[in-house]
């Protein structure tokens, strides 16, 4: 297959590379000069696309022409003027997908994310969101997102919620480590490595596409406290310290359905496994 991922960050590059290596024709989008570069010496195509303002063009057209977009822009969470704009954003990219539509493409797998889920106790299942209630302003941008692509009728989307990215040289503990009286240390984390989330996409392409929408959590949800220590421990890190005396809500994410339709089993089913 030829392949377009749009954004080959920290997510997008390695299943590029992952994806060259299956042998599909890869090409991949940045949004820096310098590291077009770094994508041509590892065998992806590059493009410098600024979404939404820069994603017609001649010189883009191939772009857009793959068998399949993986769609890697996060609508950031600090900034209200980017969240308000990020479903706009998408919809520039599917009104570019639709111009193309005769010969463009037309299956999209989107990066969407857990935070369309509200805060409160639960056990989430994909059908369990509503716009008002989602655990993150972004989440609220990114439901919209996600159903401006999956309400078009020139493609299919699979949708898949990542839950907490971490592996390699991404740990969520860096930011916390040392840190003093930090909240609910018995929340259960909801996490996915590195591997699986390329793993989870391969498997999607090596089986009859369908639109959809995917949990991707892994299995193991272990205590916030028992997490950030043992990883602390492993890094060696100064471990956080968490206040006993706040609560702790008991929020799940279920990855029942991924594992049941795609058949698929995890590399790192538990987030206490460090090796990664």
């Amino acid at each position: 297959m030829k392949i377009s991922i749009l954004g080959c960050g920290w997510l997008g590059f390695p299943l590029g590379q992952a994806l060259l290596r299956k042998n599909h024709i890869v090409l991949g989008s940045t949004t820096s000069k310098k590291k077009l570069g770094i994508l041509d010496g590892n065998g992806i195509t590059p493009y410098l696309i600024v979404a939404p303002n820069h994603l017609s063009g001649d010189a883009e057209n191939r772009f857009w022409e793959s068998d399949l977009l993986f769609l890697n822009i996060p609508p950031g969470r600090g900034n209200p003027d980017v969240l308000n704009s990020y479903p706009d954003t998408i919809r520039a990219v599917r009104s570019r997908l639709e111009s193309v539509a005769n010969h463009g493409t037309k299956k999209i797998i989107f990066a969407s994310s857990t935070s369309v889920y509200p805060r409160d106790e639960g056990v989430y299942s994909e059908e369990d969101t509503d716009p008002d209630h989602t655990s993150r302003p972004s989440g609220k941008a990114v439901l919209k997102a996600e159903q401006i692509l999956l309400n078009s009728n020139y493609f299919e989307t699979v949708v898949l919620r990542f839950g907490g990215l971490y592996g390699y040289d991404r740990h969520p503990v860096r930011y916390l480590a040392g840190k003093n009286n930090l909240s609910s240390p018995n929340k259960p984390v909801n996490l996915i490595h590195q591997d699986d989330c390329i793993g989870i996409v391969e498997t999607i392409l090596s089986d009859e596409f369908k639109p959809a929408v995917y949990n991707a959590v892994s299995d193991g949800h272990p205590p916030r406290k028992t997490f950030y220590q043992s990883a602390a421990e492993h890094y060696n890190l100064t471990p956080p310290t968490f206040d006993p005396s706040t609560e702790s809500v008991s929020r799940v994410i279920s990855n029942t359905k991924l594992k049941e339709e795609l058949n698929y089993e995890f590399i790192y089913p538990n987030p206490l496994d460090h090796s990664g």
